[in-house]
């Protein structure tokens, strides 16, 4: 009986998605929004929010187990920890690798992190926030990410680990670097929240650091509304970042569980009683960070059309770099050699000697509804939040403050179509005819 019913509601479901469908209005050129970013969802992304609502997963259990188990198969990876966005996963990675039972490679309080300036502030924020230092280093203005030469030369004695993005999808040298990390015994966390089914020399990218992270907002590549997770091929590591994800308790039973280890009432750990139960030793100073089984469930629907968002991705990119070749007063993005990026969005650099700046480009798009984003921060060391924060800088950041004047990005994820970027194209092209202004 129960079974019929659900099947009837999940009918009516489908049903009720084709018709709010229908009743969308139609893409019209210079009225309608040209979005940046935002997610696709589908009837069966919808159905399987329901299903999941009906069989009261309000929190996190079969379904999360089930995504963090089909992510690690996709990265080829032993371990994937679901958590409540990608933002709690760079925390959590980070705050891994400060756990004692790592010896003399746990990181410390003065440590140094070597990162990148131009970039999203959660990337750095938990450097910050572990009481570390963040070494900042400059980019490539072909690639918007910094090259392993760069970070080589940011190496100092109390350097500890690099912790470093893929910008806007197009991977950074993951190997070099990666390879550069284990020369200097240096950590690896590599953000990969905004690169999902990219490829650098052949590998995925988000399986060359110790541990690496994604993101599910709706922005990103998939999305559970919010979202992350954390991946390692270490199991150690595993271990550890569960215990930082799950209060900082010692147990590692799966929702449901009990008795995982076989010696629930048989640990002796701290100062406590031989035989205090296992569930409640805390072993870590952490977080409670999980996600739901609605948002696993979202993941999971999402996750069967990975390829085709990244197949949408690298389409429409290619369609605007061809109707964008050689305007007049740009520089536009380069894939990175050895690599396939599945692109997050699509910079425009204005270069210095154009008539016009980044603000008249970007005003000029916004006034014909093309919505136009920053490349996050640009140089994180000209922001309030950060001017009484210790850091050091590495070289130069002339080229993070190249981008912090004159980089934008504007929308190539899946839900853009061919109409849009040929108006986008063709209101560039309008502009950049049109100066000076």
């Amino acid at each position: 009986m129960n079974d019929n019913l659900k099947d009837e509601i999940l009918a009516l479901v489908e049903e009720y998605h084709q018709a709010a469908g229908s009743g969308t209005s139609a893409w019209v050129a210079g009225e309608s929004r040209v979005l940046a970013s935002g997610a696709v969802l589908t009837a069966a992304d919808r159905m399987a929010l329901v299903e999941a609502a009906l069989d009261l997963r309000i929190a996190s259990g079969s379904y999360a187990i089930r995504f963090e188990r089909a992510l690690a198969a996709y990265f080829g990876l032993r371990k994937a920890h679901l958590v409540n966005s990608g933002s709690s996963a760079n925390l959590l990675a980070l705050a891994a690798l400060t756990a004692p039972e790592l010896g003399d490679r746990a990181l410390r309080r003065g440590d140094e992190v070597i990162t990148v300036a131009a970039g999203f502030p959660t990337t750095v924020n938990p450097i910050i926030q572990n009481g570390m230092v963040p070494v900042f280093v400059d980019i490539d203005l072909n690639t918007y990410n910094t090259t392993a030469e760069l970070v080589e030369a940011a190496i100092g004695p109390k350097t500890r680990a690099i912790m470093i993005a893929h910008a806007l999808g197009n991977p950074f040298e993951a190997a070099e670097i990666r390879e550069l990390a284990d020369r200097h015994g240096l950590w690896f966390v590599e953000d990969n929240c905004d690169a999902v089914g990219s490829t650098y020399r052949g590998a995925k990218t988000g399986t060359f650091g110790h541990l690496s992270t994604v993101s599910f907002y709706p922005a990103h590549h998939l999305t559970m509304g919010e979202g992350g997770c954390v991946l390692t091929g270490s199991m150690e590591l595993a271990r550890l970042v569960e215990s930082f994800r799950d209060w900082g308790r010692d147990c590692w039973c799966e929702p449901g569980e009990d008795d995982r280890c076989n010696k629930r009432f048989g640990w002796q750990q701290g100062t406590l009683p031989f035989g205090y139960d296992h569930k409640y030793i805390f072993s870590h100073v952490g977080y409670n960070l999980k996600a739901t089984d609605l948002q696993a469930a979202l993941g999971l629907s999402q996750l069967e059309r990975l390829s085709e968002f990244c197949d949408s991705r690298r389409k429409n990119w290619a369609r605007m770099r061809s109707g964008l070749q050689n305007v007049p007063g740009l520089t536009l993005p380069e894939p990175a050699p050895n690599s396939d990026p599945s692109w997050f969005g699509f910079t425009l650099t204005v270069q210095d000697s154009a008539p016009y700046s980044r603000r008249d480009l970007q005003l000029y798009l916004e006034s014909k509804r093309i919505s136009t984003r920053l490349l996050f921060s640009g140089n994180l060391t000209r922001h309030p939040a950060y001017e009484h924060v210790e850091y050091r800088i590495s070289g130069s950041l002339a080229n993070s403050d190249k981008v912090v004047n004159d980089t934008l990005w504007i929308g190539i994820y899946p839900g853009v179509t061919e109409e849009m970027i040929d108006y986008v194209i063709r209101e560039i092209w309008s502009f950049a005819k049109g100066s000076p202004h």
